[in-house]
């Protein structure tokens, strides 16, 4: 008969590598709410960008990151705890590294929908490529590594990642999104902000009920373990907690858009579940559901108000990735220290703080190196035109858009040829 330690062994080995399967999963969720809240002349772009970030992010935490985050901080291929463990028979280290790679990709992920529509796809590949191999696994070292970077951020909670994974990915974001500047015709010289709305809300809907599966995994296989009654408790509360944070995030932006515009707005209610999902991350280990509704709803608060406030502030984030990572990232690492009387606020700012200083740092200098080498925005020409067809060759709905080229194809040409002015009927239709 086996031992109780084998036991345990194996039930926790399978609890990693299922949430790991889920959390690979809302892979699918960012590329599906992508491509819905994007215009139909990029959605190639964009699925293309989430499959291969994915597959170049595994690949680079693989090589540098996971032993760069956890082990010395040196490590390559065959030097470090991943080989080592595998060669001594234990493979532990395998299911915890296939659960911790996901969570890189995550954080890519965020990136790809704030820059959509304008960046190349090249540069974006090498951003993604230092996020996964570098900048991520230094703060994680500094975190989850376990060396609270010498003492200065000593009593930083984040159970899960509000930080440590979602406002990382907003901070690179917001970095990617000020070098780059808006989408043309997004704003007017006289201050007036145009809606260019997604072309497939269907598809962005799938895409945030993804997501939100996912997270059951993203937060529930943080706990790491289940081969105790204690964990399967902790794991139970965890889930229930996660799902009444997403619940609260999205009723409150219905009442809210309801108020402020008169129409309910679904694009606000996907984010404002993602934003109650993203504020609970940090946290869903302590709090009661009744609680988790509150932190998730001030999520969805924020995520309203944070939408037109980067749009005043002239920062164009297409999915609204910056108000529901790293607003809510942030959010949710306070949320800890105001309600958990066991973690100091002052702690959670300093983490915050510091992680916030060094991941937008590091990534605004990347970008800007790219920039400057490679550039890192399509030419206009082919904004007007779109990207699917110049860079990838495809369209994703051939049919529908050689209609429409038919029927306002040259009119649309016309209008974007006038001073570099778009009308927003030929924006959001071509």
């Amino acid at each position: 008969m086996e031992s109780f330690a084998d036991v345990k062994y194996v039930l926790d080995t399978i609890w990693l590598l299922i949430s790991g399967s889920l959390v690979m999963w809302m892979a699918a969720g960012f590329a599906m709410l992508e491509a819905g809240l994007v215009r139909t002349k990029n959605t190639t772009a964009i699925l293309t960008k989430n499959i291969t970030l994915y597959a170049l992010a595994c690949v680079a935490f693989y090589v540098v990151g996971y032993d760069f985050m956890y082990g010395s901080g040196n490590s390559f291929i065959g030097s470090g705890f991943l080989t080592s463990s595998a060669a001594d028979g234990d493979h532990s280290g395998l299911s915890d590294f296939f659960f911790q790679v996901v969570f890189v990709a995550t954080a890519a992920s965020i990136v790809s929908g704030t820059v959509a529509e304008r960046i190349k796809f090249w540069p974006f590949m090498a951003f993604v490529l230092v996020l996964s191999a570098v900048i991520y696994p230094i703060q994680g070292h500094w975190t989850w590594g376990g060396t609270a970077l010498g003492g200065w951020i000593d009593g930083f909670s984040d159970f899960a990642g509000s930080t440590i994974v979602h406002s990382v990915g907003g901070w690179a974001a917001l970095a990617g999104a000020l070098l780059l500047g808006a989408r043309k015709g997004k704003y007017s010289k006289d201050g007036k902000i145009n809606p260019i709305p997604g072309a497939n809300l269907p598809l962005a809907t799938i895409g945030t009920f993804i997501l939100w599966l996912g997270w059951f995994g993203f937060n529930g296989g943080s706990q790491l373990a289940l081969g105790s009654k204690a964990d399967a408790n902790a794991i139970s509360s965890v889930i229930a907690n996660t799902n009444m944070a997403a619940c609260g995030g999205a009723l409150i932006a219905m009442i809210l858009t309801q108020l402020l515009y008169k129409k309910v707005d679904l694009t606000m209610v996907l984010n404002g579940a993602l934003a109650g999902l993203v504020a609970i991350t940090a946290g869903p280990d302590y709090p009661s559901m009744g609680l988790a509704i509150v932190i998730g709803a001030i999520g969805g608060v924020l995520v309203v108000f944070a939408v037109p406030f980067f749009d005043k502030l002239k920062i164009d984030d297409p999915v609204g990735a910056l108000s529901v990572h790293l607003v809510n990232g942030i959010w949710g690492t306070l949320a800890v220290g105001i309600f958990n009387p066991d973690v100091s606020l002052l702690a959670q700012i300093k983490g915050i703080a510091v992680i916030g200083v060094f991941v937008f740092t590091s990534s605004l200098i990347v970008w800007a190196i790219l920039k400057i080498t490679f550039g890192i925005r399509i030419s206009e020409e082919l904004e007007y035109e779109g990207v699917d067809t110049h860079e990838f060759g495809l369209r994703a709905y051939p049919e529908f858009t050689d209609s429409m080229s038919t029927t306002t194809g040259s009119l649309g040409s016309t209008v974007t040829r006038r001073a570099g002015q778009v009308d927003a009927k030929f924006v959001t239709n071509n």
